[in-house]
Parts: C-alpha cells; sequence; structure tokens
C-alpha cells in the first residue's frame, strides 16, 4: 500500500476508501449475479466474473490518482462480488444439513485465508520484481484459475421438490445414511413416499461431458425470467421481514470489519517506526492470520456441527439452528483481546510478535463468527439460501465499507490506542448479541414463519407457471 501511494499518487487514506468502495460493491453486485446463478446455474457466473476481474487488475498499475483508483476498485468489487455469496450456495447444494458447518467453515477460511496469503506472497513480488508484477502476475493467476473452472468444474446446482423441515425448521439427529445431500427429518421415507428418489427426478445416469460443462445449466424447476428479476428485490426485502437473517449480517459485518481494519493498518504500522518492515516482511506477518484462520476453521466447523449434535440429543433429538451459536462464546473475547494486542500494543511500541501474534487471534475469531453465521442463515430458512446471502453480504459489505473509510480519520481524530479500545468492544458487543439470539430467535423464526412459507409456495408456483 505504502508503494502503491508514492507511485501512483494516490493518499493511503484515498487507498483504503478504494478498498471500501470495492467491499460495497461485493456486496451490492450480488443483485445482479446471484439472480442468474440460481436461474442459469452457478458455472456461468464462476466463469464470466473470473475472466472479467481480470481487466480492473491488469487497471492497476496503469492508473495514478485518487479517480482511477476508485474506478477500478469499483469495477473489480462488481466482477470479484459472486465469490462473495455463491460458494455459500454451492455448499448448500452439495451437503447435508449437520455438514455444512464443518464446509462454511473451509470456504470461509479459503475466503479470508486467501486474502492473508496473497500479501504474503506480494511481499516477495514487490521487493524483487515491482509492486507492479503483483498486478501482473494476479491476472495471469486469475487467466489460469479460469482455464481450471472451464474444463474441470461442473455445476452443483439442483431444484428439490421437497422442503427440508417443518415449519420449525427442526431436524431430527442422528440423520439417516441414505437420505440426500441437505434433506432432514421431513425427507426421509418414513415421513413420505419411498418412490422418493423418483419424485425428486435424482438419476443415477451420468451425462455427457459436453452436457455436463456446458455454460449454463437449464433444470426443471428453475426460476421462471420473471421470477429472477423479482429475486433482487426480494433479497432487499428479507432483513425487514426475517430478523434471524438481519442478524447474521451484521454478525457478518462486524467480524468483516476487523479485518478491513487490520488490513487497512498493518503497512502503516509495520512499515513504519519503530518496526521499519521492508515490503517483504509486511508480507511474511500475513502467515499469522492465515495459520489462524485454518486452525479457527478446522475448530469452528467440526465444532458447531457436534455441538449441535450434542445438544440435539439432549433436546429429545431435535436439532434447531440456535444449537450451533453456542460457539460464538468464546470466539468473542478471542477477537476483541487480538485487536488489543495489535493496536494497543502498537501505540505503545511492543514487540513485533505481540502484534503479529494479535492479528493471527483476531482472525481466529472473525473465522469463527463469520462461518457460524453463514451455517445458522442455511438451518433457519434453506430455501430461500440463494436471496438470503445476497441480503447478508449486502449488510456485512456496507460495514466493511464504513469501517474502511472511517478508519482512518478515526486514529488520526483519538489515537491508535484508543481507537482499537473502541473496536474491540463493538467486536465484543457485537458477537455477543448471540446470547439474545439463542433466547429470541426460535420466536422470530416462528413470526417469520408464515411469511416463509408463503415464499417458498410462491417460488414453486412461479417455477412451474
Amino acid at each position: 500500500m505504502t508503494q502503491i501511494s508514492e507511485s501512483q499518487r494516490v493518499r493511503l487514506a484515498d487507498l483504503n476508501l478504494g478498498t471500501g468502495l470495492m467491499q460495497l460493491m461485493q456486496g451490492w453486485a450480488n443483485l445482479l449475479w446471484q439472480p442468474v446463478a440460481m436461474t442459469y446455474g452457478r458455472r456461468l457466473v464462476y466463469l464470466v466474473t473470473i475472466v472479467f476481474s481480470i481487466g480492473p487488475v491488469l487497471w492497476v498499475p496503469l492508473a495514478h490518482g485518487a479517480s482511477q483508483w476508485y474506478a477500478h476498485r469499483v469495477l473489480l468489487g462488481l466482477f470479484c462480488s459472486s465469490v462473495e455469496s455463491l460458494p455459500e450456495l454451492s455448499v448448500q447444494d452439495l451437503f447435508f444439513a449437520h455438514e455444512r458447518g464443518n464446509y462454511m467453515a473451509l470456504y470461509t477460511f479459503v475466503l479470508f485465508g486467501s486474502n492473508f496469503i496473497a500479501p504474503f506472497l506480494a511481499g516477495f513480488i514487490a521487493d524483487g520484481l515491482g509492486w507492479q508484477w503483483v498486478m501482473y502476475l494476479a491476472t495471469i493467476f486469475l487467466g489460469i484459475c479460469a482455464l481450471i473452472l472451464f474444463f474441470f468444474m461442473e455445476d452443483t446446482i439442483y431444484f428439490r421438490k421437497t422442503t427440508e423441515s417443518g415449519g420449525q425448521r427442526y431436524e431430527i439427529i442422528p440423520p439417516d445414511d441414505n437420505e440426500e445431500p441437505g434433506s432432514t427429518s421431513a425427507d426421509r421415507p418414513e415421513t413420505r413416499p419411498a418412490t422418493m428418489l423418483g419424485e425428486t427426478g435424482m438419476t443415477t445416469d451420468l451425462k455427457p461431458r459436453r452436457q455436463r460443462l456446458a455454460l449454463t445449466t437449464i433444470l426443471s424447476g428453475r426460476p421462471s425470467h420473471r421470477q429472477m428479476a423479482l429475486k433482487s428485490w426480494q433479497a432487499l426485502k428479507i432483513p425487514f421481514f426475517f430478523p434471524n437473517i438481519l442478524w447474521c449480517g451484521l454478525l457478518y459485518g462486524s467480524n468483516l470489519a476487523l479485518y478491513s481494519v487490520i488490513n487497512a493498518t498493518i503497512s502503516s504500522i509495520l512499515g513504519s517506526s519503530p518496526y521499519n518492515f521492508p515490503p517483504t516482511m509486511v508480507g511474511v506477518a500475513y502467515l499469522s492470520p492465515f495459520v489462524f484462520g485454518g486452525a479457527a476453521s478446522v475448530w469452528a466447523g467440526k465444532m458447531s456441527d457436534s455441538l449441535a449434535i450434542k445438544l440435539a440429543k439432549r433436546n429429545g433429538g431435535v436439532r434447531e439452528p440456535e444449537h450451533r451459536l453456542w460457539g460464538l462464546l468464546i470466539s468473542a473475547p478471542i477477537a476483541a483481546g487480538g485487536l488489543l494486542m495489535w493496536g494497543v500494543g502498537a501505540s505503545q511500541e511492543a514487540h513485533y510478535m505481540i502484534l503479529i501474534l494479535g492479528i493471527g487471534i483476531t482472525t481466529f475469531g472473525v473465522v469463527c463468527a463469520s462461518a457460524i453465521s453463514l451455517a445458522y442463515a442455511v438451518d433457519c430458512f434453506k430455501e430461500m439460501a440463494g436471496e438470503s446471502f445476497v441480503s447478508i453480504n449486502i449488510i456485512r459489505n456496507t460495514i466493511g465499507f464504513s469501517f474502511s473509510y472511517a478508519i482512518t480519520p478515526w486514529i488520526e481524530s483519538v489515537g491508535l490506542r484508543n481507537c482499537f479500545i473502541s473496536v474491540s468492544l463493538i467486536s465484543f458487543f457485537c458477537t455477543y448479541t448471540f446470547l439474545g439470539v439463542i433466547i429470541w430467535g426460535k420466536s422470530w423464526r416462528r413470526m417469520s414463519a408464515e411469511r416463509y412459507w408463503q415464499f417458498v409456495a410462491t417460488e414453486r408456483e412461479m417455477a412451474h407457471a
């Protein structure tokens, strides 16, 4: 960031604002991409967005001044936005309800971890070849990934003719070994005819490879064109009618903001006195959040799934979405403590290892909270998961933008120490609101049940119109 600021004549505050604008677009642009992915298949959107992301990245070394920086950040946010919500939809396409916590945590780690391993590599590239080659190699990498997706990634889209559970979103534990991925008690043979496979249209016949790698996937039960156009509007309405989804977005957003705060300050703190890290060592510092994020992925995924099953057995074999939220009990103090180590430690010129451990510990809490919030959203209202993920990411990225926009003047106004004390307290409070959701979450779902099932019925009527 320091090298880009000096070379491209852009103030550090403007660089952070550009990053915030990119995050804002990464949330709101899914109003476009998600309905397309839910109608014509995930594969089309994955391929189009990764190819279109190449242009804005290649523009970076050629741009000068704040206005051009803002322009390519906005375009990149528009094109790469699908990574913020579409994989979440693929996770619920592929995995059982009692497995989703584990795989959602893995996805969250890859999402956040890529933001940590890339600066590690970028530091060496910038020192050896110049910072411009960070962008040139990124475009080459995007091209290689596009080819891999084109030749090897099949679509995950699938439309079930059954709903996952009853009005209160219950699941009986343990599940039947023969049930289809994503199904629960309402889908089992003992609760509906054994002709299940025929009714859902499932088949074991493998399509020819050319069909499996088609750009679009047209399946029976897909949304109509009118319904696709309405999905964007529905995603905007969901937070107002479904408090559980609104809370997921706020939790996810408040934790993403912690990453934004650290990412916006790491170069200026470690690159200046008394640490004076060169770009290479600033990049190496990102290995700490990468390692801690990996540990958090394993812990949060397996812990939330196993904890939900354990609590379900105590609950007479009935699993409720709120069971997995107890995993947030320790993520809040962990993230807040890490922020204090980073911000307050830097203000007191503490040893650099305290700071590096601080950003790693913060990341552990962030990945845990993010993974659990996404898994909880699917558990609550699976049949509208696609629209819910768009809503969650709009809230999340809007909060991330606000922190990216405010962090530099915030530090200049109150100082590094007081800024990070405030951020840690905000983080702790936001995550610990889960206690209120455990108390009232079930009543919120009851309150939203009628509107939810109306949504499901409307979806199916329009799909078969």
